[in-house]
């Protein structure tokens, strides 16, 4: 019987969800059809509901649900707590399971272009959702040292204080993004910059070595400027796919090769 899984969100027509997990399926040998939901934005529960009373196997969830989904969930993982948001959805025993896989997705990405996350210190830019759902699985990684630096610094301070206790064994550090300085193995962009549109300016004396991008298919100055440098660069695409792997194999058992979608 073919299994049913979706993503859902608002909008929704811009996910390339369904073609990964077609592609995962056809490579591993697994039955399953893979559809795109639009939800209301006051509908996100009933709607997830029915899609499960309805035999649904499996659901993704993305922009703007992610902390509906989390409020929704019977059971959670550990990086999902920690994260306070859900991306990934299924039935078990008759109870709503939840997954956070972006973090995850993000190391997986990370480590397939051979940058070592073992004792490094990484600035993130930006301290919403995004940043919140990364911190634990790079932590687990061997990440050493984690600033988080944002325009408002009480928010980065306040996901610092949310996180310090889950992630003790690293050192993490709030500051504002107009005070970037120092020098890191890895800067990742998760502002809102390249998706807006709007410039993104690093200072000269941030020195860092590796340059990652959370957004993926838009211009993205945050990406010039590390080119600008000759710094080792790339978008968030690998991290989509990675997060989605992430999914394909809690739901079928079966964990397709990052490396071989890219």
């Amino acid at each position: 019987m073919t299994k049913q899984f979706a993503v859902i969100g608002n909008p929704i027509e811009q996910s390339r969800s369904p073609e990964l997990h077609h592609a995962f399926a056809a490579k591993a040998g697994v039955d399953l059809n893979y559809k795109k939901i639009l939800a209301p934005l006051d509908g996100f529960e009933s709607t997830v509901k029915d899609f499960f009373a309805q035999n649904g196997a499996g659901m993704n969830v993305t922009v703007p649900f992610k902390e509906q989904a989390f409020a929704l969930c019977d059971q959670l993982t550990e990086r999902a707590k920690i994260a306070k948001a859900v991306n990934t959805l299924w039935m078990q025993d008759g109870k709503l399971h939840g997954d956070n896989t972006d973090g995850q997705g993000l190391v997986t990405a990370i480590q397939a272009l051979n940058w070592s996350l073992e004792n490094s210190r990484i600035l993130i830019l930006g301290a919403g959702g995004a940043t919140r759902g990364v911190i634990y699985p790079l932590v687990q990684a061997g990440t050493k040292q984690i600033v988080i630096a944002n325009r408002t610094l009480t928010r980065a301070e306040q996901l610092v204080e949310d996180l310090k206790d889950a992630v003790a064994q690293t050192e993490l550090k709030a500051i504002r993004l107009d005070e970037l300085t120092g020098e890191f193995d890895f800067v990742i962009n998760a502002t809102s910059a390249s998706l807006s549109g709007e410039a993104l300016q690093l200072p000269e004396n941030l020195i860092f070595h590796h340059a990652y991008e959370m957004a993926y298919g838009k211009p993205s100055s945050f990406l010039e400027q590390a080119q600008e440098r000759q710094v080792p660069s790339t978008d968030g695409f690998g991290m989509l796919v990675g997060q989605a792997i992430e999914a394909f194999s809690i739901w079928n058992g079966v964990k397709p090769e990052l490396k071989d979608f890219l």
